[in-house]
C-alpha cells in the first residue's frame, strides 16, 4: 500500500502550495544486459548500451544525448531481447555497484532517437505514473534519496545495492506536475553552467597536455622541441631512474566502517582512494576518517598536503596521477606518494608527472592491471641535468596548474551549489518518518 503524508520543501518556487506526496518505489524493472566494456563500440551499431561505469563517471543526473552512448559491438547477438528491453523516455538506469558510495547513482534518459539498452550492474526502471521530464533524475540523486541507500548499500571494497532494497525505499514529488518542471528546469540551467566551465577545464588540461609534448623530449629523444633561450647550449637530457629522484609511501589499508561520507566535523579528513586520483578529486563523493584515528594508530606518514604528487597503483583503464591540490588528507590502500631525495628540488615533481605516465602503463601487471613499488623504482625518465632549467619548466607548468586548478574549484563550487539547492528543494524522508 502506498504511504501519503503532507511535507514540504525547505525551498519553494512562488505561487506552488499542494502537498508533496510519499509514494513508494512504484516502478517497473525491466530486462538488462551483462555486456562487457569490450563487447561495445564507440563508432558504430545498430543499438547502444549504457554501462554502468558511464552513469558513474561520465552521465549527469539527465543524459539528453543519445550520441555519447556507446554501441553494441555488431557480432553480439541481440535475439533475446524484445521491444520491452528498450529505453523510452523518462526511463531510469540506475548503477547497482561501486567502489564508493556512490552506488545507486541513477540516470534519466530523455530523447530516446536510438535504440538503447542498459548494460550489467544496472537496473532499467520505469515509473509506472507520468512524471516531469527530468524532475525524478535529479531526484533520485539528491541529498534526500540517495543518503537513503547508503545504509542498504553491501560490500566492504566494492559497494553494491540489491533490487529488493531498491524497491524497499519511498520516493517525494510534488503533486503539481508543473512544480516538477519547474526543479527540474532549474536544475538543469545549473547543469549547462557546470558543463559550460568543465569544458573550459578541459580546454586548459588540453593546452598544458600541448605545452608539455614541446618542452618535454619525446620518445626515445634526449632533447625537446622547445627550449628556453637561456638553456640552449646545455646539452642533452639525461636517464635516471626513478629510485635515484624520490622515495616512494604507499597508502593505509583503511577499513570501510572507518569511513563517513561528509566532512561537517573538523575534525574529519579526506581519504583519497584509487577514485579520488583517477578523477583528479573532482568527485563530490568523497569519504573521510576521523583524526583521532590518525593519532591513535600513528598514521602520520600517510598523511599528503598540497603539491604532493600521487599515484594509483590499481587501474583498469591505466594509472593515473596528479598533483594534490587541495588541503591535508590521508592516502588509502593501492595509492602512492612520490617524495623528492632532495627536498628543496620541488620542481622535480612537476617533471615527473608528464614523464612518468607512459613508463608507468608499460608495467602493469595481472587482472585488475596493478603496479607494484618495486617496479616503480626502476622505471627509467629523462631529465635536464640543469636543476635551473628544471626550475624554470617546473615554474612555467605551476602557473598553468595555478589556473586549472582556479577553474577546477569554480567547477567544483558549481556541483557544491547544485548540490546544496537539492537539498532545499527536495524534502527530507526524515521529515516523514519512513
Amino acid at each position: 500500500m502506498n504511504k501519503k503524508k503532507e511535507i514540504f520543501p525547505q525551498l519553494r518556487f512562488g505561487g506552488y502550495k499542494s502537498k508533496w506526496i510519499i509514494d513508494s518505489f512504484d516502478f517497473e524493472f525491466l530486462q538488462t544486459n551483462s555486456f562487457s566494456r569490450a563487447e561495445m563500440d564507440d563508432e558504430k551499431g545498430s543499438v547502444k548500451n549504457i554501462h554502468y561505469g558511464d552513469i558513474l563517471t561520465k552521465y549527469n543526473d539527465i543524459l539528453r544525448d543519445i550520441s555519447v552512448v556507446p554501441f553494441v559491438n555488431k557480432y553480439v547477438d541481440l535475439s533475446k531481447f524484445g521491444e520491452e528491453s528498450y529505453l523510452k523516455n523518462g526511463d531510469i538506469v540506475i548503477a547497482d555497484t561501486a567502489e564508493d558510495f556512490t552506488a545507486g547513482k541513477a540516470v534519466e534518459v530523455l530523447n530516446v532517437d536510438f535504440p538503447v539498452l542498459a548494460g550489467q550492474h544496472t537496473f532499467l526502471c520505469r515509473p509506472k505514473i507520468k512524471f516531469a521530464p527530468g524532475f525524478m533524475g535529479y531526484y533520485l540523486n539528491s541529498p534526500s534519496y540517495h543518503n537513503r541507500l547508503i545504509p542498504l548499500l553491501t560490500g566492504t571494497k566494492v559497494y553494491s545495492i540489491s533490487k529488493a532494497n531498491i524497491k524497499s525505499t519511498f520516493v517525494l514529488y510534488p503533486e503539481n506536475y508543473e512544480e516538477q518542471q519547474k526543479i527540474a528546469v532549474c536544475l538543469s540551467s545549473i547543469d549547462e553552467l557546470i558543463d559550460a566551465e568543465s569544458r573550459k577545464l578541459k580546454a586548459l588540461e588540453k593546452h598544458k597536455k600541448g605545452l608539455m609534448q614541446k618542452l618535454f623530449p619525446a620518445e626515445r629523444k634526449t632533447l625537446p622541441e622547445w627550449r628556453f633561450p637561456e638553456f640552449q647550449g646545455c646539452g642533452e637530457w639525461k636517464l635516471q631512474k626513478l629510485k635515484l629522484i624520490c622515495d616512494f609511501q604507499e597508502g593505509y589499508a583503511f577499513s570501510s566502517n572507518d569511513f563517513v561520507a561528509n566532512d561537517t566535523d573538523s575534525n574529519y579528513i579526506q581519504v583519497v582512494r584509487i577514485t579520488d586520483i583517477n578523477n583528479k578529486n573532482s568527485n563530490t563523493d568523497k569519504v573521510f576518517v576521523n583524526m583521532d584515528l590518525i593519532r591513535r594508530n600513528d598514521l602520520y606518514k600517510y598523511l599528503i598536503s598540497k603539491n604532493d604528487l600521487i599515484l594509483s597503483l590499481t587501474g583498469a583503464a591505466g594509472f593515473n596521477f596528479f598533483i594534490w591540490n587541495t588541503n591535508i588528507a590521508v592516502l588509502n590502500q593501492r595509492t602512492l606518494k612520490l617524495i623528492p631525495k632532495d627536498e628543496k628540488n620541488h620542481a622535480i615533481k612537476f617533471l615527473i608527472e608528464p614523464l612518468i605516465h607512459k613508463e608507468i602503463n608499460m608495467h602493469g601487471t595481472g587482472q585488475n592491471n596493478n603496479l607494484s613499488k618495486e617496479v616503480l623504482k626502476n622505471v627509467e625518465i629523462v631529465l635536464p641535468t640543469s636543476f635551473k632549467e628544471q626550475q624554470k619548466i617546473a615554474d612555467c607548468l605551476s602557473e598553468v596548474d595555478t589556473i586549472i586548478t582556479e577553474q577546477s574549484n569554480k567547477v567544483e563550487q558549481l556541483k557544491a551549489h547544485k548540490k546544496g539547492l537539492m537539498q532545499g528543494l527536495f524534502p527530507s524522508l526524515e521529515e516523514a518518518d519512513v
